[in-house]
């Protein structure tokens, strides 16, 4: 009868049910005739003389010294029938179940591959979460309970407040500990968040929309309700932000100690690629939520209700709550495996044993504290561990690069549909419609190229982050592009008079005499492109008095509109809700270069993590993952969209009027939009440059020699320790 073995050979040993790795074993010479292996090397395959193997993790000479496998004649058909068990060398379970339950199917799952599907999954329903459904939705809340935009912003930032509140503690308990039981009960508060989100749409009243049919054409009833005053349901804020705040807690262990966990479970040489597959899922999480949350926001949030406003309307409400009840159910599905993971695979010692050290070298030698197996379980460590981390300048330099590259991240991910609405004259959901397939092959091609560029170059630290400098370069200087832009699409009132003449910036005149008998309110923005392919403010500021029954292009046609040239060919002048199409003969050529400033900005991403993991000592790498999110987090990913914004509105020429409050912005100026993003670009961009470059001139590699007899090799040995690899036991010998 064939034995079985695990399902993956590439991490570890091939664990048969007669084998049993325990702490026990007997002496050095049965292990060579086990394995088929010289007395002077031990069951790793590493030579016993070799001290410097082992400064990596926590004493694994001694186990390594102990025979792997230990078995007697009598034992070995009772192990088979009970089936297959897992024991570390420390004596620990290495068994994929929960607690007493470890069934054998479920073993098929206990690989590297199958820890990064469920954390793959995990990201996916992340991102889709926090990046997707919130920014999709967001309008529809404020409209829904009475929101400010500077509340639906705090809503927003609870996620990153709960997320830098929350990394210390996670990052440096969970990174000594169980990570699986961390990221499983991370995902559970995260699913739990969502579920919370929802919560408002069940506890409140049904929506009642005012019909506004009228409102808006010349002649029509345009008197709109102004109330100053708060609704109670502006309440709800609070709700919605304790579960961003849930969505938080539940995201730090993912980012930090799901990103080590893989890291410690594979080849050295591997594990950029199973980060970059990682965070490939969490980008394609936003586009998902993108789709998903567009097409729930079409149908009214009452469901089952009659209701006779369209989508356009600005009074509609989607179903914005639906996509977090599925994430929240996924999210609580997903968590019950991860939780049933060891604290590490079966076989992975053997990397541990096997990976080089290649920690930033301390001129005190307070590096080598670090490497002792009691260092960094009591919190009397965590300063130290703290001061360690300052001593090191790689790592600064590599956070604050970090933090430069997340500030571009999140103020172009918050601001480029707006960028593309506003240089093509597109609709919002067109706008976001073309950004996702930006975002999409670009932001997730170079995530994942970058983890595979490493893996294929067999890249080493100092390398890394060479590859990082020549990605941020490279998007420097496609950043150029935005010296170019679209013309503004004409517009009456606002970027030209009604008579065709040049209209001064920041100057509105949004009344004519073809519109003067019509009391035209500024609060009803609703634009219309008139067949003189001139843009006008609303129907009622065209002058147009009909609203036809009949479609055109799938859009709302008005008929008699007073301020609309009138030609030889079509008659009256008539005008179509939406705005001008823009023939901007640039659009080719800025979407080509916004792909490859999106492209190489994605692609130093997992090289830079992957630099962070190596110039750290191992018993660091979650916590230094920790200190870098805060730093990004602070520095780039709050700020960011903040900075953005701010420089964004400066080339504002129509703002939203909100009784007699300023609102949000309508109508921007191109060129004064491409030159502030091109500043901001140049600026981040070439500090960015310059960490990279600093961060790569005070890096200080480990000694060549203390490398000597260990190596991260890959399967094909091409290293630069090749030669002093020794052979790894084949089935033959086994």
């Amino acid at each position: 009868m064939a034995m079985p073995q695990n399902s993956t050979r590439e991490n570890g040993f091939c664990f048969t049910p007669a084998l049993n790795f325990s702490h026990s074993s007997p002496h050095p010479g049965d292990a060579s005739r086990i394995f088929g292996a010289p007395s002077g090397r031990d069951a790793c395959g590493t030579s016993l003389s070799n001290g410097t193997a082992t400064s990596s993790a926590p004493s694994p000479s001694n186990s390594c010294a102990q025979p792997l496998c230990s078995t007697t004649p009598g034992e070995e058909e009772t192990q088979f029938e009970e089936g297959i068990k897992y024991v570390s060398a420390e004596g620990e379970e290495l068994a994929c179940g929960w607690g007493g339950f470890t069934p054998a199917c479920l073993q098929l799952c206990n690989t590297s591959k199958g820890v990064l599907f469920f954390l793959c999954v995990a990201s996916f329903l992340q991102g889709m979460t926090v990046n997707g459904f919130i920014n999709t939705v967001i309008t529809s809340i404020e409209r829904r309970f009475d929101l400010r935009s500077y509340q639906s912003g705090l809503i927003a930032s609870s996620y990153d407040i709960a997320a830098c509140v929350c990394l210390i503690f996670v990052s440096y308990f969970g990174g000594n500990g169980h990570k699986p039981r961390w990221l499983g009960w991370g995902v559970l508060v995260m699913g739990l968040g969502s579920l919370l989100f929802a919560l408002p749409h069940f506890t409140t009243g049904q929506y009642e929309a005012r019909s506004a049919a009228k409102v808006g054409v010349c002649g029509g009833n345009q008197s709109l309700p102004c109330s100053q005053a708060a609704s109670s349901l502006s309440n709800y804020r609070f709700v919605f932000m304790l579960g961003q705040f849930l969505h938080g807690m539940g995201a730090t262990p993912l980012y930090t100690l799901g990103v080590t966990y893989l890291d410690e479970n594979v080849k050295t040489n591997y594990s950029p690629v199973y980060i970059a597959v990682f965070y490939t899922a969490a980008i394609l999480g936003p586009a998902a939520g993108y789709l998903v949350g567009g097409m729930f926001l079409n149908i009214f949030t009452e469901i089952g209700r009659e209701i006779d406003i369209a989508p356009e309307n600005t009074l509609w409400v989607g179903a914005w709550w639906i996509g977090f009840l599925g994430a929240g159910a996924g999210a609580l599905l997903i968590s019950i495996p991860i939780l049933g993971y060891p604290q590490r695979l079966p076989g992975s010692q053997r990397y541990i044993v096997m990976r080089v050290s290649e920690a930033h070298q301390i001129k005190d030698g307070s590096h080598k504290k670090a490497s002792d197996p009691d260092f960094g379980k009591t919190v009397k460590d965590l300063p130290r561990s703290v001061l360690l981390l300052l001593k090191n300048p790689t790592f600064i330099f590599l956070c604050l690069a970090g933090a430069t590259e997340a500030t571009l991240i999140a103020g172009m991910s918050t601001f480029g549909p707006k960028f593309l609405e506003s240089q093509f004259s597109l609709s919002a959901s067109e706008a976001a419609t073309f950004f996702g397939y930006l975002v999409v092959p670009a932001g997730g091609g170079g995530t994942f190229l970058g983890g595979f560029l490493v893996n294929k170059f067999k890249l080493r630290c100092s390398g890394i982050i060479k590859l990082c400098l020549f990605c941020t370069v490279s998007s420097l200087l496609a950043i150029f592009i935005f010296f170019i832009h679209c013309p503004n699409m004409p517009m009456a009132g606002v970027t030209q008079t009604y008579d065709g003449s040049a209209l001064p910036g920041g100057h509105l005149n949004l009344t004519a005499a073809c519109n003067a008998e019509c009391g035209c309110l500024q609060e009803t923005y609703s634009p219309v492109c008139g067949s003189d392919d001139i843009m006008y403010y609303s129907p009622c500021h065209a002058g147009c008095r009909k609203v036809s029954e009949n479609l055109r292009n799938g859009k709302k046609v008005y008929g008699e509109c007073s301020c609309v040239s009138k030609t030889l060919l079509s008659g009256p002048g008539d005008a179509e809700a939406g705005k001008c199409t823009s023939s901007c003969v640039k659009k080719s050529l800025l979407l080509c270069f916004m792909f490859v400033v999106i492209l190489f900005t994605f692609l130093s991403s997992i090289p830079a993590l992957t630099a962070t993991l190596r110039c750290v000592s191992d018993r660091q790498r979650s916590f230094a993952l920790g200190i870098q999110w805060i730093v990004v987090r602070t520095l780039g990913g709050i700020p960011g969209p903040i900075a953005f914004g701010s420089m964004i509105d400066k080339s504002c020429l129509l703002w939203q009027d909100q009784c007699g409050e300023q609102g949000s912005c309508y109508v921007y100026q191109n060129s004064a939009m491409s030159r502030y993003t091109l500043i901001a670009g140049l600026v981040y961009k070439v500090l960015g440059t310059t960490f990279f470059i600093v961060a790569c001139l005070l890096y200080k590699p480990p000694p060549p020699e203390s490398a000597l007899g260990s190596s991260d090799a890959s399967e094909n040995g091409n290293s630069d320790l090749q030669e002093h690899k020794p052979p790894l036991p084949t089935e033959e010998d086994i």
